[in-house]
């Protein structure tokens, strides 16, 4: 059923369309064309536009990680995630987090959204941890 629903479309239905088409005999008589005959052809003109666009897809750049908003070009780019710690006594708590992703709601607190940033970009930025000395 389903076939002879397609053959029927190929063979009967698609010619008589294309044969009630505006067609122009040239490239000239395009510009004749009313706006009735224009509207004729725009599901034709899609159709051919569509798979023109998936014919020539497979050859379009693909889209690439966003190495150009890297944030951290060169320090300890052979480690997954930069963490410098740094002890300090006269913190008010134990350890604090800052960010240096720039992209903290909260910044300067680190809300982790390197994270985020780290799998979008390839980067391996982390936050500054700040620790007091435990007497």
């Amino acid at each position: 059923m389903v076939l002879e629903s397609i053959a029927r479309i190929i063979k009967i239905q698609l010619p008589a369309y294309l044969k009630r088409l505006p067609l122009p005999e040239s490239i000239t008589g395009f510009a004749k064309l009313t706006v009735s005959e224009w509207l004729r052809l725009l599901p034709l003109l899609g159709v051919l536009a569509l798979l023109g666009y998936l014919m020539i897809r497979p050859f379009l750049p693909k889209k690439k990680l966003q190495k150009d908003s890297l944030i951290n070009l060169k320090i300890q780019k052979e480690n997954p995630k930069v963490v410098n710690e740094i002890d300090i006594e006269d913190l008010k708590s134990t350890n604090a987090c800052y960010c240096r992703c720039w992209r903290s709601k909260t910044f300067p607190v680190c809300d982790k959204s390197h994270i985020k940033h780290n799998e979008l970009t390839g980067d391996n930025v982390g936050p500054l941890i700040l620790k007091k000395k435990v007497s």
